[in-house]
């Protein structure tokens, strides 16, 4: 017999502007602090050697923690953890703007990954759980799409005009007022559906290996990129990630309470959205590191012009996301949106893959962001939305922290493979050109974007595979306008369920 679901909040609109704020507060600290680490390296006395951790502490710490920050959620209460991951992130950011020194900046950065672990999946699962009609649903997850994948570019403009024009502290008191008006409206305005927490006890073996594994996951990705993929500390890593996260599984198939029930992660409607996003992930973030090297070292541009240079591409994914996805996502499958918004990214980064000394913005860089940011948009939204999309209520939590963990972890490996390939390939292109690179300037420079463009090929192939996925895997069909559960599982196209909160 179909269940419909409960009456909604009639705060909820209001709600989701204190969520989505929270979210672009997140978003915005995984690039803002980039383009401030060179000023913060001087003024602090960072060794060359350990300038990656003040990324990679933050990185650590977010993604290792993001599946108990999300099961956190489902047992204290949405509301709560994500009030009290705003307080923290704001107090973790507070003392990274007053760092005197190296251990002062690197603690805070440590402590903005713990908090920030605690706040994103709150406020995914608070979306999750507060809009549950078809078309509500589609709208709110559009403009939470547009915030995590422009996101990022935003942090990038913000922190070029904050560097330039105040001073690289500001990269971390900035995150302050946003966390108080977040927390205060959250306090305002957010109500919980009833009867959505999770009353059953923490899972602390699977906390263990799960945190433990994916350490060992996203530092031995971070070694990679400075030591080397053959490095013995490397591989002793990703050997290490193997085996923890396999205990982990078995773990988890066997405990009454598990941190991340399997049946999250199994149904393939849900493993299509998490792999093909993670995927998408490691293209983009790998492209941003690249453009804003060219744009700055290449091209000349200050931080500020640089971050303006990525305007149309957030554009392109506010356009992608809340007009054509949201619009589309209750007419058709979310595998019709995500598949050829994939590919249409995909044919915006082959075309960013022609740059050389004197290409063109207008001409070449401009529609290629556009191609990207309308691509990205129009796949991330419904990708989101599908992520969280049928869970039981006292899931949404730790289904929302694997959304984020396969953004982070995506992240981390972007990073780190990208990267290593661009330095591989620029090393090649200066030794077969005969002459060092360094006694030619213009031949340094051709190293360097030879090594761009052979990194960005590498990312339309991951985009490409992201768009195969979500054609292959994902097979649910348009959402049930009706708003009842959907019931068999075949392979033919299914209505999505839409989640029915239990009283």
């Amino acid at each position: 017999m179909p269940k419909t679901a409960p009456s909604a909040d009639p705060r909820r609109w209001t709600a989701l502007i204190f969520i989505a704020l929270a979210q672009l507060m997140v978003v915005l600290d995984a690039t803002i602090v980039n383009i401030a680490l060179p000023h913060a390296q001087a003024a602090l006395d960072i060794s060359e050697s350990n300038k990656q951790w003040v990324i990679t502490a933050y990185a650590l710490a977010f993604g290792s923690l993001l599946l108990f920050g999300g099961r956190i959620a489902d047992l204290w209460g949405r509301k709560q953890t994500f009030v009290i991951g705003l307080a923290g992130f704001a107090a973790a950011s507070a003392l990274g703007g007053a760092a005197v020194n190296e251990a002062m900046l690197l603690g805070a950065r440590a402590l903005q990954g713990v908090f920030g672990a605690l706040l994103a999946p709150a406020a995914l699962s608070l979306l999750a759980v507060m809009f549950t009609e078809p078309r509500e649903r589609a709208k709110a997850f559009g403009i939470f799409g547009a915030i995590a994948g422009g996101g990022g570019a935003v942090g990038l403009i913000l922190g070029g005009v904050l560097t330039q024009y105040m001073d690289w502290r500001w990269t971390f008191y900035v995150n302050i007022p946003f966390a108080i008006v977040a927390a205060v409206g959250a306090v305002l305005v957010i109500r919980e559906p009833a009867g959505s927490r999770n009353s059953s006890k923490l899972d602390v073996p699977g906390v263990i290996l799960a945190t433990a594994g994916l350490v060992a996951l996203v530092y031995g990705f971070t070694r990679a990129e400075s030591d080397g993929w053959s490095d013995g500390g490397t591989i002793g890593m990703f050997v290490a990630s193997v085996v923890l996260l396999a205990a982990f599984v078995v773990v988890e198939a066997r405990v009454k309470a598990p941190l991340l029930p399997l049946r999250v992660i199994t149904e393939r409607n849900r493993a299509g959205a998490y792999l093909s996003l993670g995927l998408a992930i490691i293209g983009m973030f790998g492209l941003f590191l690249f453009l804003t090297y060219y744009m700055q070292v290449v091209k000349g541009y200050s931080p500020v012009k640089t971050g303006l240079a990525f305007l149309p591409m957030i554009a392109g994914m506010i356009i992608g996301s809340t007009q054509i996805g949201t619009r589309l996502m209750v007419r058709v499958a979310p595998r019709k949106l995500m598949a050829p918004g994939f590919l249409v990214g995909a044919v915006g980064m082959a075309m960013l893959s022609q740059i050389d000394l004197d290409s063109s913005y207008p001409a070449l860089i401009l529609p290629a962001f556009l191609l990207l940011g309308l691509g990205m948009g129009t796949a991330f939204m419904p990708a989101m939305s599908l992520a969280t999309y049928g869970v039981q209520a006292q899931d949404a939590g730790v289904a929302s922290a694997m959304v984020n963990t396969s953004q982070q972890v995506g992240g981390a490996i972007g990073t780190a493979l990208l990267n290593t390939i661009a330095a591989s390939a620029t090393t090649d292109y200066a030794r077969s050109h005969l002459a060092g690179a360094a006694g030619n300037p213009r031949l340094h420079m051709e190293a360097l974007v030879h090594g761009y463009t052979v990194a960005i090929w590498w990312a339309v192939g991951i985009l490409v595979v992201s768009a195969i996925i979500a054609a292959v895997f994902i097979n649910a069909g348009r959402p049930n306008m009706n708003q009842t559960v959907a019931g068999s599982g075949d392979d033919q196209d299914q209505d999505i369920p839409v989640p029915v909160m239990a009283h």
